[in-house]
C-alpha cells in the first residue's frame, strides 16, 4: 500500500463523520429559563384566620390526599362529578382533538414505514400487436398479434446516508407528542370550563334566592305601607317609595334570571348538547361550603405537569428535528431496487417457469448541484421555526407562572374580602333588625328602614358574589398548575392497524 493510499485510508472516516456532523439534526438542548424556587403568592401570610363571632374561620379543606387525575373529586360534589365525565364523553371539541391525534400518529406510522424496505407484488395480461416498422421489417411484412403475461415481485429501500429518515420520524414522533399534549390540554380546558360554569350557575341560584328573599321583604314593606297610608299614619311618598323598591328588585331578579339562563346554555354547549334540550336543575352555592385547599407545589414541577408546556416543548423537538431533515438534503441520497419475476409470451402457467425469469437489480445515487439556493433556504426556515418553537415555549412558561401567581392572589384575597364580608353580614341583618323595630314602634322614618334593607341586600348579594368567585378562582388555580398532572385523562387509545 502507497502512501496515498495510506493518507486517503486516514482521511476517508474523518471526512464521513464531518458529513455526518454537517446534515445531521443538532442536538437538541432545553432552553434556559428563570424558575423561582418558589411561588411569591404561596408565601404570603393569610389575611386573617377569624370569623365575625370570633370562632376559627375554615374555608378550606386539604385536598393533597385526593386523586390528582380526577382533580374535581376534591370538591366532594356528585353532580359535578356527574358533568364533567358527561363532558369528557361527549364534548365536540375534545372529540376534534382526539381525531388530531389519531391522525398524527397515523403521519408518525408513515414517516415510520421509511425504515423499511416497500415490497409490492403485480401481476399482468397483455395483448398486443407491433407494426411492421418498428420491428424493423419491410413493409407490407404481415405481422401476428402476441401475448406477453407477467408476474414479478418488486422491492425499494432508501438507505438513511445522511439521516433524512431518521430526523423525517423523529419530526413525525415530536408533532405526535405535541398534539397529544394538545389533546391533554382540551381535556382540562373542557373539565375545567365544566366546573367553573357550574360554580358561576349555583353562584347565580344562590343570588337570586337572596334577591328573592329581598323581593319578599319589600311585598311586605308595600303591605303595611299600604295599610298605613288607608289609616291616615303615613303620607303617600312612603308608599310610592316602598312600591318603586318592589318594582326595581323584581327587575334585578328578571335580570339575573337572563344571566343563569346564559350560563345554562354555555354548560349545555361543554356537555355537548342543544341548549334547547337541556336545564339545569336549581342548587345554590350554600353558606359554609367548603372549597379545596389546592397545593401549589414548587414553579419547577410545573414545568412538568401543564399539558401546553408539554406541547411547546414537543413543538421545539420536532422543530429541530427538521433541521435534520433539511440539511439532509444538500447530501447524496441512496435507492436501492429490486425486481425479480416472470415474462411469458405462451400462457400463464409459462410465466412462473425457471426459463421465463427476469430479473433486475439497481442503486441510484443522486445530489443536487445547482438548486438556486433552495436547500440552503430551506435550512435557514427551519432553524428559524426552531427558534420560533424555542419563543412559544418560553411565552408558555412565563404565562403558566403567571397564572398560577393570579389564581393564589386572588384565592388569598377573596378569602380576606368573605372574612370581612361576614362580618358586614352579620351587622347588616342586626342594622336591618333594629331598623324594623324602630320604624314599627314610630321612632324612626321609612327612609331609615330602607337604607337598613338595602344596605342588606347589597351586603349579602356581595358575599353569594365571593362565595362563587372563590369557586371559580379555585377552578382556576387548578387549570393554571396543570389539574391532572398524575397521567391521568392522557390521550385516546387509537387502534393501531
Amino acid at each position: 500500500m502507497n502512501k496515498l493510499q495510506m493518507i486517503a485510508k486516514g482521511v476517508a472516516p474523518i471526512l464521513a463523520a464531518l458529513l455526518m456532523t454537517a446534515c445531521a439534526a443538532p442536538e437538541f438542548k432545553q432552553p434556559a429559563m428563570d424558575v423561582p424556587t418558589a411561588f411569591k403568592e404561596s408565601q404570603q401570610p393569610a389575611a386573617t384566620q377569624t370569623a365575625a363571632d370570633g370562632s376559627t374561620w375554615k374555608a378550606a379543606q386539604a385536598a393533597e390526599a385526593q386523586p390528582r387525575g380526577e382533580w374535581w373529586l376534591a370538591f366532594n360534589d356528585p353532580a359535578l362529578n356527574e358533568l364533567i365525565n358527561e363532558a369528557t364523553r361527549a364534548n365536540a371539541n375534545l372529540a376534534v382533538a382526539a381525531a388530531r391525534v389519531k391522525q398524527a400518529r397515523a403521519i408518525a406510522g408513515i414517516a415510520e414505514a421509511d425504515r423499511i424496505p416497500q415490497v409490492g407484488v403485480g401481476v399482468g395480461a397483455q395483448r398486443l400487436r407491433q407494426s411492421d416498422v418498428e420491428l424493423g421489417l419491410p413493409a407490407g411484412t404481415p405481422v401476428a398479434p402476441a401475448k406477453v403475461f407477467s408476474a414479478n415481485l418488486t422491492a425499494s429501500y432508501e438507505v438513511d446516508l445522511f439521516g433524512r429518515v431518521s430526523s423525517n420520524v423523529a419530526a413525525a414522533r415530536g408533532d405526535a407528542a405535541q398534539v397529544e399534549a394538545t389533546y391533554r390540554s382540551v381535556l382540562l380546558s373542557v373539565q375545567a370550563d365544566v366546573a367553573q360554569t357550574y360554580f358561576r350557575l349555583r353562584a347565580t341560584d344562590a343570588e337570586l334566592d337572596t334577591l328573592a328573599r329581598t323581593v319578599q321583604t319589600r311585598e311586605e314593606n308595600v303591605k303595611v305601607n299600604q295599610r298605613r297610608f288607608d289609616l291616615g299614619d303615613i303620607g303617600e311618598f312612603d308608599l310610592a317609595r316602598a312600591k318603586t323598591e318592589l318594582a326595581t328588585s323584581r327587575a334585578e331578579a328578571i335580570g339575573l334570571q337572563r344571566q343563569r339562563v346564559t350560563t345554562e346554555h354555555a354548560l349545555a354547549v361543554l356537555l355537548g348538547k342543544p341548549a334547547a334540550s337541556y336545564t339545569a336543575g336549581n342548587s345554590p352555592l350554600l353558606d359554609g361550603t367548603l372549597l379545596p385547599l389546592i397545593p401549589a407545589g414548587l414553579p419547577s414541577t410545573l414545568l412538568e405537569r401543564r399539558p401546553d408546556i408539554a406541547a411547546a416543548q414537543r413543538a421545539m423537538e420536532a422543530a429541530n428535528a427538521r433541521i435534520g431533515v433539511a440539511r439532509s438534503a444538500m447530501f447524496p441520497s441512496l435507492m436501492l431496487n429490486a425486481n425479480a419475476g416472470g415474462v411469458s409470451g405462451n400462457t400463464v402457467a409459462d410465466v412462473f417457469k425457471w426459463s421465463s425469469r427476469s430479473w433486475l437489480l439497481g442503486a441510484a445515487l443522486s445530489m443536487p448541484l445547482i438548486d438556486g439556493g433552495r436547500n440552503k433556504a430551506n435550512i435557514t426556515r427551519s432553524e428559524a421555526a426552531l427558534e420560533e418553537s424555542v419563543g412559544t415555549y418560553r411565552q408558555s412558561v412565563l404565562t403558566a407562572f403567571a397564572e398560577v401567581e393570579d389564581n393564589l392572589a386572588g384565592l388569598r384575597i377573596l378569602a380576606g374580602q368573605t372574612v370581612q364580608i361576614e362580618d358586614a353580614v352579620v351587622s347588616a341583618r342586626r342594622s336591618a333588625d333594629l331598623a324594623q323595630k324602630l320604624y314599627s314602634a314610630g321612632r324612626s322614618s321609612y327612609l331609615d328602614l330602607l337604607d337598613a334593607q338595602r344596605n342588606l341586600a347589597t351586603v349579602e348579594r356581595t358575599a353569594v358574589q365571593l362565595r362563587g368567585n372563590r369557586a371559580v378562582t379555585t377552578v382556576a388555580l387548578i387549570r393554571a398548575l396543570g389539574g391532572g398532572w398524575d397521567g391521568a385523562g392522557a390521550a385516546p387509545t387509537v387502534a393501531q392497524n
